[in-house]
């Protein structure tokens, strides 16, 4: 059995957090690749702003693209409309029924993954690994592998912000993301200075 981790988020953008903690999940549990799975639309936040599917999955592609065995997992953008995890992971499951998949999500997530759509079936197609993250429990009943990471408590909403007030985002986003977010005018930034 292959071993997959899935990395979903809005990735609106991709920062060195999300990097740093599939890097973790993958030496930790000596996966095969982890799959970086930009989500549609998140069922708990609203609709992304700033950046469409298309350019969250591009802004995805490039942060990851140095990386061997970091990989991208384009359904749920390309499928549209509300992403449950149920659904996806059982066409994943259906579509490669010989790999293992291993759901990677932050301590925040694990407090809540009780709430989660049918819950206890998704529990019958994946392994929920839990990073420990800054403020949170990350507790749960239910079974998660836990996963020991040094964590920059960096978030999507700082970054986009910065951004849009022009201050430096310097080893907080992957250079090759920060320029294709100046080339695009993403999140309010003006094209013209760069802060590499």
């Amino acid at each position: 059995m292959k071993k997959i981790g899935i990395m979903g988020g809005t990735f609106n953008p991709p920062h060195v957090g999300h990097l740093l903690m599939a890097n973790e999940v993958l030496q930790a549990l000596d996966l095969d690749e982890v799959r970086f799975m930009p989500n549609a639309i998140p069922p708990h936040k609203e609709e992304p702003n700033g950046a469409t599917g298309e350019q969250r999955l591009h802004m995805t592609a490039l942060a990851i693209e140095d990386h061997a065995k970091f990989k991208l997992e384009p359904y749920e953008i390309q499928k549209g409309g509300k992403s449950y995890s149920f659904e996806t992971l059982q066409v994943l499951k259906e579509r490669e029924p010989d790999c293992d998949f291993y759901f990677i999500i932050g301590g925040d997530m694990v407090d809540s993954l009780h709430t989660w759509y049918r819950i206890e079936d998704l529990l019958k197609l994946v392994h929920f690994v839990g990073v420990d993250r800054p403020g949170t429990e990350g507790k749960s009943e239910l079974p998660v592998i836990h996963v020991a990471a040094p964590i920059i408590d960096v978030s999507s909403t700082l970054l986009r912000r910065r951004l849009k007030n022009n201050q430096s985002v310097r080893y907080l986003l992957p250079q090759k993301v920060e320029h294709y977010i100046r080339e695009e005018g993403l999140y309010g930034t003006t094209t013209a200075t760069s802060s590499h």
